[in-house]
């Protein structure tokens, strides 16, 4: 097996250029990173994908050079520089597991999945020496589905993170820095699978359970007749890819069980206060939430201008 290229980005030079990459996965953000991949200019952009119509469908864009949905795919596997796996998070560990054997020296993984801990589990015990692994998710997304809502401009001045092995190159994990920011994202956060996975259990998995929740206690189908801003912000996510959100709740439940636990305890405060009629004490919640909001934002706004610097 030959060895992966090294490419190290001129002034000009994009940071994906001239590499062989494969997509596993061509749904809303496989497309999406297919889309936003190609105008890095790499030799191939090689797709796995089970559904032939979304292959064909992405060849005739000039989205991808070559699709395939059964085994084939292992010929490009085996002489790709880049992998970016694209899948749910047990199809993803599955994905490199099956295919580590057939990876070139120096190949490069990566994985988009919503949880960590287990797809680490599953990977680590078959990763190759000579294989780098760095796993990732960039926070970023629609309420679109599937490759027909894939749009590259997603990825505008949005997170991305990544969880780096202890013993990951520097030169590497720089790599896949600047070809993650030639996509568009803009703060690019390091950190371990456990704490990867308590945070998203807050910030990602918990506002999908709200917004389900928030529908699922209402019946009444022509609600949006008295809706303003607030309820279609707040419910936008609710149109959710329920296999998949499904299957990161439940891999991912011991912490967002934990993180459910605490907002209940805020939503039941805030009720007794208003049960109570006491406006002194509701007042000083929301104040209170008001200040960290802001702070919140300031936070990262100061990050997104330090980024474009």
């Amino acid at each position: 097996m030959s060895a992966a290229k090294t490419v190290r980005p001129g002034k000009n030079r994009a940071p994906a250029e001239g590499l062989e990459i494969v997509i596993a996965g061509l749904g809303l953000m496989g497309g999406a990173l297919a889309d936003g991949l190609r105008r890095q200019h790499p030799a191939r952009i090689s797709a796995f994908d089970l559904n032939d119509e979304i292959l064909e469908q992405a060849l005739s864009d000039g989205t991808i050079d070559e699709g395939y949905s059964d085994d084939q795919i292992g010929r490009r596997l085996a002489s790709a520089d880049l992998i970016w796996v694209c899948l749910y998070p047990g199809a993803t560990a599955d994905f490199i597991r099956k295919w580590m054997p057939v990876l070139k020296p120096g190949a490069m993984i990566t994985d988009i999945a919503g949880i960590k801990r287990s797809v680490l589990d599953s990977v680590l015990p078959v990763l190759r020496e000579d294989v780098d692994y760095i796993t990732g998710h960039p926070m970023a997304g629609s309420e679109k589905e599937g490759y027909g809502g894939a749009d590259r401009k997603i990825f505008t001045n949005r997170n991305y993170i990544l969880v780096p092995p202890d013993n990951v190159r520097p030169e590497r994990l720089e790599f896949l820095r600047q070809v993650i920011g030639s996509l568009g994202f803009t703060n690019i956060v390091e950190t371990t699978p456990e704490n990867h996975d308590s945070k998203i259990a807050y910030t990602s998995q918990l506002c999908h359970v709200i917004a389900s929740a928030l529908i699922d206690g209402e019946d009444d189908l022509q609600i949006t007749d008295y809706e303003g801003g607030s309820f279609a912000d707040l419910t936008r996510i609710a149109m959710i890819n329920a296999p998949m959100w499904s299957e990161i709740f439940c891999a991912n439940g011991d912490l967002l069980t934990e993180k459910i636990d605490g907002f209940m305890d805020s939503m039941n405060r805030i009720r007794d206060l208003i049960s109570a009629g006491d406006t002194e004490g509701l007042e000083d919640v929301l104040s209170q939430v008001r200040k960290k909001r802001i702070a919140m934002e300031i936070d990262r706004i100061n990050k997104h201008r330090a980024a474009c610097k």
